[in-house]
């Protein structure tokens, strides 16, 4: 079975536009002055990308998100750890699908 032109492509085109929105934004960002309220805004960046990634499945109401969502959650309170947190929550909807639920 042969691999799709247009698939290799479509993944060069993204991988290069991935690349290049990295590049674009170390590069812009050496001209902003960075006061404590942009900082704080990067900060939070990457908990909003994960809301992100999160809600839709959340809000399809299914067992395992929901399972993973609180894991995160209740890691999150007692390690302050995004990696901990990160893996329960993994840990948690892995161990939901394993079980059928």
């Amino acid at each position: 079975m042969g691999v799709d032109n247009g698939f290799l492509i479509a993944l060069a085109a993204m991988a290069v536009a991935s690349y290049a929105c990295r590049v674009a934004g170390y590069f812009l960002m050496g001209y902003v002055q960075i006061t404590p309220r942009i900082e704080s805004a990067l900060k939070a960046v990457p908990l909003s990308v994960m809301i992100g990634i999160v809600t839709p499945s959340v809000a399809a109401g299914r067992v395992p998100e929901i399972a993973g969502l609180a894991a995160v959650a209740l890691a999150m309170k007692l390690t302050r750890n995004d990696v901990v947190a990160a893996v329960a929550g993994a840990a948690a909807v892995g161990l939901c699908r394993w079980a059928g639920v």
